[in-house]
């Protein structure tokens, strides 16, 4: 009934969408995570703005991560329809074992470790890319978030707190600042748009041009990056909406509870970092650490350390975060092996 190459490219895609619906559930914590715990928005409420706003921030911000993903880690010629299928299903099922814990994972990681995988496996190394890019990257932005965090609970918010700012305030301040709450989570979310929906688009995209035999130019890329876009970003507030009840509990309410100027103070931080690593860097990134890292930061300044970091649920997303990377990266070994042996790979 349909063609080969339409019945060739649709897996794939239907393997984008399925990593979108695994993305959304995962991203949906550290996007609304400091609204929902500051009590500003009903939890019903939150994957429709989620989906939206995460549609925005992929077509306005997202083309350098896409970029990345889709020709600076492994060369494009290698990304054909079984490679990228396999690829996006490994991470899909590394973050739906994050989602089923209850864990915001991240997917910038899953993806990049992913890729490195068939780099290795088709002695493409991207030593160069993970050492001087991706891994200081990651290791950097999240100590750049707890402190920015720590410093403007302690400094900031602490001292005008016991000064009874915020107490007795009026309808109209308490309105502001509750608009404020929800308008810095919608800004997380565009900024997960510019970052994580390219898990997704950047293979899809050098995987469409090869197989519809395009030239490799920018402006193919460009449009076919769209058009993947187009079809695997509305699926985020699906996802969100299936499977991100838990992760938003998690990480809104069990680590600590906040107030509304510190929710305001960790989504602005946590999306700002993250805005700058897409557009400016072009580089993935993962935005739960970040996100998890200045929760981190305004508990510390409220609790203090040992308060904090003994908790369980803080140390259950440090083990989280090294296990679904491996995951991601090992399955992608363990399936082309696999599609290698039954000689489905064209290399």
């Amino acid at each position: 009934m349909f063609s080969p190459l339409f019945n060739t490219l649709l897996i794939p895609f239907l393997v984008a969408m399925f990593l979108a619906l695994t993305m959304g559930g995962s991203g949906i914590g550290p996007s609304f995570s400091a609204a929902y715990g500051a009590n500003m928005i009903r939890r019903t409420a939150i994957p429709g703005i989620f989906g939206l706003m995460v549609f925005a921030g992929a077509i306005i911000a997202g083309k350098n991560t896409s970029y990345t993903l889709g020709k600076g880690i492994l060369d494009p010629t290698y990304l054909d329809f079984v490679t990228v299928t396999i690829i996006l299903f490994s991470i899909s099922i590394a973050l739906l074992i994050s989602n089923i814990a209850g864990i915001p994972q991240s997917t910038s990681q899953a993806t990049v470790l992913a890729v490195v995988a068939a780099s290795i496996y088709f002695h493409q190394p991207s030593t160069r890319f993970l050492l001087t890019k991706a891994i200081p990257t990651w290791f950097i932005l999240p100590i750049i978030a707890f402190v920015l965090s720590y410093l403007s609970a302690k400094f900031l918010y602490r001292p005008l707190r016991r000064r009874a700012y915020f107490l007795n305030l009026s309808p109209p301040t308490e309105k502001v600042l509750r608009l404020a709450v929800i308008f810095s989570s919608m800004y997380v979310a565009f900024s997960i748009g510019s970052n994580n929906v390219a898990n997704a688009a950047g293979p899809i995209a050098s995987m469409v041009i090869n197989e519809l035999k395009l030239a490799p130019t920018g402006q193919n890329f460009l449009l076919i990056m769209i058009i993947a876009t187009l079809m695997t970003a509305p699926v985020f507030g699906i996802g969100a909406s299936l499977l991100g009840n838990k992760v938003i509990e998690n990480t809104g309410k069990e680590i600590v509870l906040f107030g509304q100027i510190e929710a305001i103070i960790i989504a602005f931080i946590t999306a700002s970092l993250l805005l700058f690593a897409s557009v400016v860097k072009g580089l993935p990134t993962s935005l739960v650490q970040l996100n998890v890292a200045a929760i981190l930061g305004v508990g510390v300044a409220k609790l203090g350390p040992k308060n904090i970091f003994r908790r369980t649920q803080v140390n259950r997303f440090f083990y989280m975060w090294i296990i679904a990377p491996a995951i991601s990266f090992g399955l992608t070994l363990l399936l082309l092996w696999f599609a290698d042996i039954a000689h489905l790979l064209q290399f």
